[in-house]
């Protein structure tokens, strides 16, 4: 969208300085990605990133509106977690980058939003590297001074405790398309990775295993997302999520639910395509206005695009679907080749315990050259589409 960058970006790119990138970044973790990382960054205007932080502003104090209660009622009985708290330590909101249809403007418009973690660590990184490679992005910069970044994300995390009573908590973490990025966590933070499984327990205390000690765990920063667990065969753990034990949830996997598409319904903005939950779906809308989405389904799992008389029928928990309406991401972003591709943004906050409102730490973008932004929708031999970073014209 800015052609001073577009052009100036893959007037340097080649494959060598893809795959550096890529090298440089599995050296520094001591592992590869397991998800594709796109050949380019993507490159937003002034005006797109002031339509974005509206947006996000408003999404945010809709949601410290909200009762207690009411977001309550997003938690699934079997997945409720003991001694919850009144905010979520993280934010992620997506957007689909459109075109309005009246207008001709670039927008953004909501797709989804979670307060769970993602890959805060890894982005981090992946601008430092890229950044390199392509030195003129170091003038773009678009998260905080890496040492304030980390010393915040240390202070959300790690709080007062020592790392080493601080674990990141997944199921199989090393099967995880994520794990390079729980890599960088621990090399920034100084905490283990731990598998679920791995976890033990004596009374209300947790522990885990190193060089044949018990350490005590005093905060999870929790990757675990507990309605998977019954998905998985012959699963054997040492506790139930839903027992009270003595630990600090980072952030508190209820917050799961509640910002979730359960809210989608709930939330008004310009920039908000309008949903409902299916079961209060109204008979004056068209279905191929709208698509239809799981409430809790990760990574576009379930989701339906153009949903039929015969999808709706063949559902009965309707309340647990929601109707989107459709937007249309616009092809923006130019490959050597000359085809485009379109691009979701995910804007990155962390929210203190103590502090009113979350911090804006980065951006993931996602490229794509299908309807979905998944990679694994995409044509494999695909170019500019995967894992990115936005960068906006200062």
């Amino acid at each position: 969208m800015i052609q001073k960058y577009r052009k100036q970006f893959n007037a340097e790119y080649s494959e060598e300085k893809y795959n550096k990138v890529k090298d440089e970044l599995a050296l520094r973790a001591g592992t590869e990605a397991q998800f594709r990382i796109s050949e380019s960054p993507i490159f937003l205007t002034k005006d797109l990133k002031n339509k974005l932080d509206q947006a996000c502003n408003s999404i945010i104090s809709q949601i410290k509106n909200m009762s207690a209660a009411e977001l309550d009622l997003a938690v699934p009985a079997h997945c409720r977690v003991p001694n919850d708290y009144h905010k979520p330590h993280f934010l992620a909101i997506d957007f689909g980058i459109c075109k309005n249809q009246t207008t001709g403007e670039i927008e953004p418009q909501l797709i989804e939003l979670q307060a769970f973690p993602t890959l805060y660590a890894f982005q981090e990184e992946y601008e430092e590297v890229i950044s390199e490679i392509f030195p003129f992005l170091k003038e773009l910069r678009t998260s905080l001074p890496k040492d304030q970044y980390i010393q915040y994300l240390t202070e959300v995390i790690v709080a007062d405790e020592k790392p080493e009573n601080v674990v990141l908590m997944e199921i199989y973490p090393e099967r995880q398309k994520t794990n390079i990025d729980f890599a960088f966590t621990e090399k920034y933070l100084g905490i283990e990775t731990v598998c679920f499984t791995k976890v033990k327990k004596q009374g209300k205390k947790l522990f885990y295993e190193k060089k044949g000690k018990l350490i005590p765990i005093h905060r999870i920063y929790n990757r675990v997302i507990f309605d998977e667990l019954d998905r998985i065969p012959n699963l054997k753990l040492e506790f139930d999520f839903r027992e009270e034990v003595d630990v600090t949830w980072v952030t508190h996997p209820n917050w799961f639910f509640k910002i979730s598409k359960f809210i989608l319904p709930k939330l008004e903005h310009p920039y908000i395509p309008k949903s409902y939950f299916l079961s209060e779906f109204p008979t004056d809308e068209k279905f191929e206005n709208f698509v239809l989405k799981p409430l809790f389904s990760f990574a576009g799992s379930g989701v339906n695009l153009d949903p039929t008389r015969a999808d709706i029928d063949e559902i009965e928990d309707k309340e647990n679907f929601i109707m989107q309406r459709k937007v249309f991401y616009e092809p923006l972003f130019e490959d050597p080749n000359g085809e485009f591709s379109k691009s979701e943004i995910r804007m990155l906050y962390l929210w203190k315990e103590d502090e009113e409102d979350p911090l804006l730490m980065d951006n993931l973008a996602r490229m794509t050259k299908v309807a979905m932004a998944n990679v694994d929708f995409n044509k494999k031999d695909a170019i500019w589409i995967g894992s990115s970073l936005a960068f906006f014209e200062k």
